[in-house]
């Protein structure tokens, strides 16, 4: 079954379901049965070893009650399903209990099923059961769902905050370039795009010598923390898909912890994030902060946290509205520490439409790394430089229908090692910045302006078109029209 069909199947079915109630649920929906499939197919490989105990209650095993087609149905399948949310939700743990059954039991926690009718719930279970986990391609090509899920998400209300284009998270990571062992981290991992990214970056990166042992430092080295439940939930499913059996991702606020307290054990290599903006945070979050700090904008107390605890001769890449670089008060004390303390030396303009349906809002790419040996007293950041991303050729803006795409950063990746100025690009002194308050709303200085033609060269182009237009409806018109007669 094609990537396509497996959507448009499950979304026909659940369609016909009183209880599902728009594209966030359903995605849900799709995502716990996932997990039990994903989960099964886990729990089979670790049976083979001497010590293994069970992990998820047999009886609810995805092969002992979901795999035969001609299984439970109904209200029988609702009962069932409602019984095993609970005991899973309610699996008791302790200080020795296997961190796979605290993974399940935290997964549960927060999720639902929506459906009302055990006969449709079969249905979706048997399109489910489609997909074969124990074949590895199979199993790669799950990515491809992953991905086709996470773009309707992005169409689902609110729900889009949690994705960023994977186009994005690729080309952040690679200019990052994390190395297997070094801890990586995003504090509102979403759907954990840039983990993801960077699992599959280290791995190519390492090629056929990558081992089971090396396995073992990536998960140890993945971090994650994420507030709401649905984009955890999908975060943990294609995590183990990538064969990372206990993800360090976290189902709690990243705003949480006092940045005061970060001790070395804390501390990570490389931060990648597109923090959510826009959000207002409780007078409690805000004392986790120095004074000079404190707001209730969620995108500039999550950029505090990553200064605080990104490790020497570390990097970070974060994504950041306008509105960052402008903006005054707590923002120029943020933008003063940042260039105080790091080197910020790479800013990607990004156009409108990146976001797109959930934002138009026009964000950039913000690249900073921290030294090893400060000079006291001195400013890090000496320049800056600018990198206008342009439309592909043809394009005013993206879309759902043109996202952008991967191929287009080959702009920015031929530049990055070997910078010099052009019709994209810019540098900008440090005491320019600081001259101007920090005001890192920097246009560009070397664009060429589109030349406009002479208002009847634009006239003559329409009615080119309106007649190009009558000809094609006439045309259908005379083909209908034979069609009709039988000609």
């Amino acid at each position: 079954m094609s990537i396509g069909n497996f959507i448009k199947s499950l979304q026909d079915v659940m369609r016909k379901d009183a209880g599902i109630n728009g594209d966030a649920q359903r995605i849900e929906q799709i995502v716990w049965m996932l997990f039990l499939k994903i989960f099964d197919t886990k729990e089979a490989e670790w049976e083979l070893d001497d010590d293994y105990k069970e992990i998820v209650p047999k009886e609810y095993r995805w092969s002992n009650w979901a795999s035969n087609e001609a299984g439970i149905t109904g209200d029988e399948l609702l009962n069932f399903v409602e019984g095993m949310f609970k005991d899973l939700k309610n699996i008791e743990v302790n200080e020795n209990t296997d961190s796979r059954k605290i993974l399940v039991k935290e997964f549960f926690s927060d999720t639902h099923n929506y459906m009302k009718s055990g006969t449709l719930l079969r249905e979706v279970i048997n399109i489910v059961n489609k997909l074969d986990f124990d074949d590895y391609s199979e199993r790669h090509a799950f990515n491809d769902v992953y991905e086709t899920i996470l773009k309707d998400l992005q169409s689902a209300g609110n729900a889009g905050e949690y994705y960023t284009p994977r186009p994005i998270t690729d080309f952040v990571i690679e200019m990052l370039n994390p190395k297997l062992g070094e801890k990586v981290a995003d504090f509102a991992c979403g759907t954990g795009g840039f983990l993801i990214s960077a699992i599959e970056h280290i791995r190519k990166n390492e090629g056929d010598n990558f081992t089971i042992d090396d396995l073992k430092i990536l998960g140890d080295s993945i971090n994650g923390i994420e507030k709401k439940p649905l984009p955890h939930s999908l975060c943990l499913t294609n995590m183990m898909l990538h064969d990372l059996d206990t993800p360090n991702v976290k189902h709690d606020n990243g705003l949480i912890d006092n940045v005061r307290e970060f001790d070395n054990s804390d501390l990570v290599d490389v931060i990648a994030m597109n923090p959510p903006f826009g959000g207002s945070e409780e007078e409690g979050i805000k004392l986790n902060f120095p004074m000079e700090f404190r707001t209730s904008e969620t995108a500039d107390l999550f950029f505090v946290r990553m200064m605080y605890q990104l490790k020497e001769g570390g990097r970070c890449g974060v994504v950041l509205p306008d509105g960052f670089l402008f903006g005054e008060g707590v923002k120029t004390s943020i933008k003063k520490k940042l260039m105080d303390d790091f080197d910020l030396h790479t800013i990607i303009r990004l156009p409108n439409g990146v976001f797109a349906p959930y934002t138009n809002i026009t964000t950039n790419i913000l690249f900073f790394d921290k030294p090893k040996d400060k000079i006291e007293g001195e400013s890090v950041t000496k320049d800056i430089w600018f990198f206008e991303h342009p439309y592909p050729k043809g394009y005013k803006t993206y879309s759902k229908t043109k996202p952008i795409r991967s191929s287009e950063f080959e702009l920015e990746k031929n530049w990055w090692n070997n910078r010099e100025e052009s019709e994209n690009s810019w540098k900008v002194s440090a005491s320019e910045i600081i001259g101007n308050n920090y005001n890192l709303d920097r246009k560009n200085p070397n664009k060429i302006e589109e030349e406009l033609e002479r208002p009847e060269v634009y006239l003559e182009k329409y009615n080119q078109n309106i007649n190009e237009i009558k000809a094609i409806k006439e045309k259908l018109k005379s083909e209908l029209e034979l069609l009709l007669r039988g000609e």
